[in-house]
């Protein structure tokens, strides 16, 4: 599949029915995230959210060994504390561009996903694993936290109590573990990652463009309301799509016994 967008650290690919591939491209340093490659990803996020062809987005890495192993930490050996300052906003804006994305998002996890990078694998929807997947947020070894969401993501998969574990702790888990914790959604044959995670994604992509943004913005806004405040963010959801053309061509479609052509609108 040929690459739509390039710069030096990450492409993006077109997949059929509105799927979008969002790659890491820098296997040589296991994806580690530099200030140039967060800049890249950034860029690549603003791009695709802005693109209502993108229906879902995969998020792949080229690395053989790594999805991707956290922040570059040779260039932050190198910066001083002025320079760090200067750089978190740029940091920030690779994990919240990925956490951002108005779309469904899948990531396809092999080998590392420490730190960082597992920070960017939690702030997609789904999170597929190859059996060679290790991940974690080991940052307290190193003296900082986890700082690309991980804090706020973590609990909200596994709750409040175990991620503390994992963070204080900083311990790496392996794929069967991660399964069973709920770090991870799904666990496949080694290799398999990216392509298991592009036919999930493709199934996604199958549905409703606008019942998917409004269900995942939903889905966003509502964890951690209390219920009646969830149902007033599900109500105003609902009324996006209720009087949209893809709500028209779908009760269309369902009753002619046919597959729908969503607009998308």
């Amino acid at each position: 599949m040929a690459s739509e967008y390039e710069s030096e650290f990450v492409a993006v690919r077109r997949h059929e029915g509105g799927v979008a591939e969002l790659v890491l491209d820098r296997p040589k340093a296991m994806n580690a995230v530099s200030t140039d490659m967060a800049r890249a990803i950034g860029a690549a996020c603003a791009a695709l959210a802005a693109d209502r062809s993108v229906r879902v987005v995969v998020l792949s890495s080229t690395a053989e060994r790594a999805f991707c192993v956290g922040a570059d930490l040779k260039e932050r050996n190198s910066l001083s504390d002025a320079e760090l300052v200067r750089q978190r906003p740029t940091t920030r804006g690779a994990y919240g561009g990925v956490l951002e994305l108005p779309m469904p998002t899948v990531a396809a996890v092999h080998g590392f996903a420490l730190g960082g990078g597992f920070e960017l694998a939690l702030a997609c929807d789904v999170i597929v694993a190859d059996e060679t997947a290790v991940v974690g947020l080991p940052e307290v070894s190193v003296g900082v936290i986890p700082g690309g969401g991980g804090t706020q993501l973590l609990p909200r998969r596994v709750g409040a109590a175990r991620a503390a574990e994992l963070i204080f702790t900083a311990r790496r888990v392996e794929a069967a573990e991660a399964l069973s914790l709920g770090l991870v959604d799904s666990v496949v044959p080694a290799g398999r990652d990216t392509a298991e995670a592009l036919a999930l994604a493709s199934r996604m992509a199958a549905n409703s463009p606008v019942g998917l943004r409004a269900a995942k913005r939903a889905l966003r806004l509502g964890h951690g309301m209390d219920l009646a405040a969830g149902l007033e963010i599900e109500d105003a959801a609902w009324r996006t799509v209720a009087f949209s053309g893809d709500r028209v061509e779908g009760v269309a479609a369902f009753n002619e016994k046919r597959k729908p052509n969503w607009p998308g609108e």
